[in-house]
């Protein structure tokens, strides 16, 4: 019974310490709270349309290469992707395909349609990146039915260019 009691004083002592901590910080962790809240919010979001074209992209390649021959190199992948997927996909060809030869490739679209809308210039460059999520997903979809996992991340310097930066897994 001692030893409950002292657990109890114990345990009273440490939350009227945290109390008087949280009182002087609240004002501080209010706003760390809502920052943290619009964070995941976003997150969650982008991770959502992510996933939705993901989906979109493994349909998109069975519809289009059905009939082609199968592809046997990485390259002969991303070639299609720039070229045929694109086409159907956004509407026109990939401006430029780089790769450094070790599994990363970085495609570049000058006049990206999602983002044909927004002003020139680079003030919405960072809320650019939701509207991205979706053919992020689609590219990713599309590698991952060819047999190619990847991580697809999509950079937004000037507007209305992007260039998907593909990491091969």
């Amino acid at each position: 019974i001692c030893v409950k009691v002292k657990r109890e004083k114990q345990r009273s002592q440490w939350i009227e310490g945290l109390e008087k901590q949280s009182q002087s910080d609240n004002t501080e962790f209010t706003g760390n709270l809502d920052l943290m809240k619009q964070l995941f919010v976003q997150g969650n979001a982008e991770t959502r349309l992510e996933s939705i074209g993901y989906r979109v992209g493994i349909v998109m390649v069975e519809k289009i290469a059905k009939d082609l021959p199968r592809f046997n190199t990485e390259l002969d992948k991303m070639k299609f992707l720039c070229k045929e997927f694109w086409t159907i996909a956004f509407g026109k060809q990939v401006d430029n395909l780089r790769t450094n030869h070790q599994g990363v490739y970085v495609v570049q679209d000058n006049h990206f349609f999602v983002l044909l809308s927004f002003a020139e210039g680079k003030q919405y460059c960072e809320q650019a990146a939701v509207y991205l999520a979706v053919p992020s997903g689609i590219i990713r979809g599309a590698l991952a039915n060819m047999g190619i996992k990847s991580l697809v991340t999509a950079t937004v310097e000037t507007l209305p260019a992007v260039k998907f930066h593909i990491h091969m897994q």
